[in-house]
């Protein structure tokens, strides 16, 4: 019996090892196959683009405009999405969103002088970012004819390209540089303004009106006050939130919703008012019914037909929330010297979560 028992025990410490050295092989299955799933995922996410720029120039009213076309491929052959940013050296010039083919287009307004244009892609979850090569360009600007550029940059904790949650707010600080502005007899003011917004988004600048005198600077240094720098508006970019509709205040019954009250009001004005037609001749039979027709309209005049008695019942109407989406938007400042008015504009994206 004592042997039984022995050999009993044996067999479980057997099992139990067998149990373990399964166990152990699973574990060591599924770190085999971790680390040869993991490398092929991670790839996926990194996939190599290349971005192309073209510039045509042309002149417009003695300045050199400039067409930026713009082409982003993934190395799977794929176009890419996401925003493309137009650089000017150091300086950031425009801010555009690709579309379903991977291109984008930016028309640029330069002061005269040499520039080196470069179109950058900024990447996104599955491609890596990539820079075009540098086009050179050289405008032209007449030294008489005053003007100015716009400039783009984000205010912290924003930051471009521009990312808000509905109901959400972002701060962008939008820099009139002048050129040429030594020639200026009179001042020169800039009235900013913004177009391609969503829905239920709006814009505010802040001044509105910048002034450009003719000793206003062209640049300054970083830590410059600002009376040695070009002039700065700031612009607030504002979102609209999903508002619950407000319920109607102490359970007013809505009495002039009710069916019950317009199935007697409505044939009852009918009926009064041929009554008062038929009756031409009983001139006491026509003022009972005007004085009957006139206390259904002041009736109906305290009922959900008066607008001051809906609001008070319904309360203010809510907006719908900002749509989801990306938006490229166009930031313009426009001035006139007495003759002709002078236009310039910059974009950036703005996306909304």
């Amino acid at each position: 019996m004592s042997n039984l028992s022995g050999e009993l025990e044996q067999v479980q410490v057997r099992v139990k090892n067998c149990r373990g050295l399964r166990l152990e092989w699973a574990v060591g299955l599924a770190a085999v196959l971790a680390l040869a799933v993991l490398p092929a995922a991670v790839a996926a996410q990194d996939i190599a683009t290349e971005t192309t720029l073209a510039v045509e120039t042309s002149n417009q009213d003695g300045r050199t405009q400039a067409t930026a076309s713009v082409t982003v491929t993934g190395a799977d052959g794929q176009p890419a999405m996401g925003v493309v940013i137009i650089d000017d050296g150091n300086r950031q010039l425009a801010e555009v969103a690709l579309n379903g083919e991977g291109q984008a287009v930016s028309v640029l307004s330069l002061a005269g002088g040499d520039h080196a244009l470069r179109a950058v892609y900024a990447g996104d979850a599955e491609r890596l970012g990539s820079a075009s090569l540098t086009s050179n360009v050289t405008a032209t600007g007449t030294s008489s004819t005053p003007n100015f550029t716009l400039s783009l940059a984000a205010v912290p904790p924003s930051s471009l390209p521009l990312t808000l949650t509905a109901g959400e707010s972002g701060t962008i600080a939008v820099t009139v540089v002048p050129t040429d502005n030594t020639a200026l007899t009179s001042p020169m003011f800039v009235e900013l303004s913004c177009s391609g917004l969503p829905i239920q988004a709006s814009c505010t600048f802040t001044p509105q009106t910048v002034e450009i005198l003719p000793t206003t600077p062209t640049s300054c240094a970083s830590g410059s006050p600002a009376s040695s720098c070009p002039p700065v508006s700031s612009m607030l970019m504002q979102t609209q939130e999903q508002v619950a509709r407000q319920i109607v205040p102490h359970g007013r019954p809505l009495r002039g919703n009710s069916p019950v009250a317009w199935a007697f009001l409505l044939p009852g004005m009918a009926g009064l008012g041929g009554l008062a037609w038929g009756a031409r001749r009983r001139r006491w039979l026509q003022r009972m019914a005007l004085v009957a027709l006139v206390g259904i309209v002041t009736t109906l005049g305290m009922t959900a037909c008066n607008p001051l008695y809906y609001y008070y019942h319904h309360g203010p109407s809510h907006p719908n929330a900002t749509p989801a989406g990306t938006y490229t938007i166009t930031v313009t400042g426009q001035s006139s010297n007495g003759v002709t008015a002078i236009t310039n504009s910059t974009t950036f994206v703005l996306t909304v979560q």
